[in-house]
């Protein structure tokens, strides 16, 4: 080290007198060349904190010749004023043999050349640094024995786990050499969202030396090579002359917590054969995509006026905007797309409404469907356009619209400051939990149960619900909620006399303690209803409190049409009694790890009453003894539906009976958020089963 930092002090002397000269681009080097290129690759800063192709035009290179054969070399005026050195000796007892590599240590000994380096007076210690030399070129004063000129490639490493620090040296040299600058280095993509969108960053390989630099084969390796992907190579196969540039983009791939690190590595014809650039970032659970449920509230009523500025029904052939951020326990920011249950009232005419983004153009979909007459709601899941709006059109006719909202899918961070975290959508094997018939549930009635899953019932946080409506003595509603507190002034499901009329409903859960004797708590929920009618409920999925593993999380999409029987889009003729029809999504709305699908599915005009059901199909699983639509004879209904899909993007629909045209509509998309998944391999998810139902108590 003493003679390193005397090599330095004649360096920064040098970069002093080189500061009163004019800040002009100097013309290349020429032979006899004395250039230190330094590429520090995943040494990170250790002991050499920059890269560069240091040769006089940007730098002061000096070298120096000592008796027992080595030679020592710096280059100060760097960037920031930095300076590096560098101190190499032939094994003890020889001299350097051009051709011929070396195994070096941080001092020479009988075995070992000598290698070491510094990097602003501060160097790596000796007993823990190894390396290799390979000697290019060596020339010796007879008489003194000393090192009249130098050529060679070098390979550092200031510990046992640490990176390769690589380069050449020339001093007095004749031979031309390749030098090869990247940048940044490393690539740090900082903190990134698991299951939010990947950055990508391009590093940079800016060709510095006298000869041309040819690259090949780019990879990822060391440490996480899984975590990390090449999106964009424009350096492989091409050979890139001083002074030019080509470019290699890279992204991380965020799927569980913690830091990760990586190398870009870019084969090269450099002596060290290959370029390193160190890759690193932190994968961070968010809320994105996560479901946080309310106890319903109302945000319009045109009967009375609110959500409007004044009372009055939506006309026909126009939209209106409904304002739901910062309403009804909806943030004012950071939402991505809410639920609601829309429903409608005293319309003229037969016709639809469609909910969607505002301020977009109306899409070629629907969100609830109904004739001239008809009361009835639908469970609709919108995308939150600018403002935290949404906008709201009706086909025909005049009509009375009501809007609860009953929860929303955060779509940034900025939620969990106030609310925490949210829940997963976690699937289940559709099963059957309340069927009143043949015993009616009288006026005023309330139901209520509760779901055993098992250890996991304490996490669940909302029952995802098919709740039907069955031949009501009366026009009237259902109420679904927690069973907390009173009967909400929010409906679930709104019929009318003698009709089968179902909804889909996100229900916020209550909790039981030592219900018949289990040892945890169980989610509870209860049904109202105003008027005398028979009721069915369906368990189809759960809101977890996102601890549970292998959740599902929401992306929202505009409203898409993606099956017409009617017109031959995705499915061409009405569906037959008995059969079973084969619907396969398309690409532009879904992803390699969508599992589910948020869709409106509209039953057009069958010819007698029947029964939709919906499931994934070429999953090797039976029809659910479960329904999604109870259409009757002639009758334009719909429903939400989440529909898994199979392993080729397909869900199957099965009529019951008579003959019927469908419609789907997909409004967003579930995904299998790795963060939580069972393995970063996203393998099959095992969903909760339930163990038991019962009345709480």
């Amino acid at each position: 080290m003493r003679n390193i930092r005397s090599v330095l002090g004649v360096l920064i002397a040098g970069a002093c007198a080189l500061t009163v000269l004019p800040g002009v681009a100097l013309a290349a080097p020429t032979a006899p060349y004395t250039v230190l290129t330094v590429d520090v690759g995943d040494a990170y800063g250790k002991p050499v904190k920059q890269s560069g192709v240091y040769d006089g035009t940007n730098s002061t290179v000096t070298g120096r010749a000592y008796g027992t054969g080595g030679v020592s070399m710096g280059a100060s005026g760097l960037p920031g004023g930095s300076t590096i050195a560098m101190w190499i000796t032939p094994p003890v007892g020889q001299s350097f043999t051009a051709g011929q590599t070396y195994q070096t240590s941080g001092s020479s000994n009988a075995t070992h050349a000598g290698l070491d380096m510094s990097s602003d007076s501060t160097g790596c210690n000796g007993a823990y640094s190894y390396g290799s030399l390979t000697v290019r070129e060596i020339a010796y004063d007879a008489g003194t024995g000393a090192a009249t000129a130098f050529a060679g490639a070098y390979e550092f490493h200031c510990s046992p786990n640490a990176g390769a620090v690589t380069g050449e040296l020339r001093w007095n040299s004749s031979l031309q050499y390749v030098g090869v600058v990247s940048s940044p280095a490393p690539v740090d993509f900082g903190r990134v969202a698991i299951g939010g969108t990947m950055p990508a960053a391009t590093a940079t390989f800016a060709v510095k030396g006298i000869l041309s630099s040819t690259f090949d084969v780019a990879r990822i390796s060391g440490a996480n090579p899984s975590s990390f992907s090449i999106v964009s190579n424009g350096c492989s196969g091409r050979t890139v002359a001083p002074g030019g540039y080509c470019y290699v983009t890279v992204a991380p791939k965020a799927l569980r917590w913690g830091d990760y690190t990586a190398n870009l590595e870019l084969a090269d014809n450099s002596a060290y054969g290959k370029r390193v650039v160190p890759l690193k970032f932190t994968a961070y659970d968010t809320v994105i995509g996560m479901y946080y449920p309310l106890a319903p509230q109302r945000l319009m009523d045109t009967r009375s006026g609110l959500g409007r500025p004044e009372p009055g029904p939506l006309v026909g052939g126009s939209s209106v905007e409904l304002q739901v951020a910062g309403r009804g326990g909806v943030p004012a920011g950071g939402v991505g797309s809410v639920v609601l249950n829309v429903t409608v009232t005293g319309p003229t005419a037969n016709s639809f409404l469609t909910l969607y983004p505002y301020p977009e153009s109306t899409p070629t979909a629907s969100s609830i469907n109904f004739p001239a007459g008809w009361l009835g709601s639908n469970n609709v899941t919108v995308k939150v356009g600018v403002e935290g709006k949404v906008s709201i059109y009706n086909r025909s006719g005049t009509t009375h619209v009501i809007v609860d909202v009953v929860g929303f899918y955060a779509a940034s961070d900025t939620v969990k400051s106030s609310l925490g975290w949210g829940g997963q959508y976690q699937p289940v094997e559709p099963t059957r939990l309340i069927d009143t018939r043949p015993t009616a549930l009288a006026a005023g009635q309330s139901i209520s149960s509760y779901v055993d899953f098992g250890p996991s019932s304490p996490r669940v946080k909302a029952l995802v619900l098919n709740i039907t409506a069955v031949q009501p003595a009366k026009s009237g509603f259902l109420s679904a909620w927690s069973g907390d507190g009173p009967v909400p002034t929010s409906s679930t499901v709104n019929y009318g006399a003698g009709k089968v009329v179902p909804n889909l409903a996100f229900v916020q859960t209550g909790k039981c303690t030592g219900c018949n004797g289990l040892p945890y708590t169980v989610p509870t929920f209860s049904i109202y209803t105003s008027q005398v009618t028979n009721m069915v409920v369906d368990l189809v999925g759960v809101i977890d409190d996102g601890s549970l593993p292998d959740g599902l999380r929401f992306t929202p999409l505009s409203p898409t049409r993606i099956a017409d029987s009617r017109s031959g889009l995705g499915t061409i003729g009405a569906l037959g009694a008995g059969e079973i029809r084969k619907i396969t999504a398309p690409s532009t709305v879904v992803t390699a790890n969508t599992e589910v699908l948020a869709m409106n599915v509209t039953a057009v005009s069958p010819t007698k009453d029947t029964v939709i059901t919906v499931w994934p199909a070429d999953a090797d699983m039976a029809k659910p003894g479960v329904s999604n639509l109870n259409p009757a004879a002639g009758q334009v209904v719909s429903n939400a539906v989440l529909g898994g899909i199979g392993p080729l993007d397909a869900f199957n629909v099965h009529n019951l009976t008579g003959s019927i045209n469908l419609v789907a509509d997909v409004v967003g998309r579930f995904y299998l958020y790795s963060g939580t998944a069972s393995s970063t391999a996203l393998a099959g998810r095992q969903p909760l089963a339930v163990r038991g139902t019962g009345v709480p108590g």
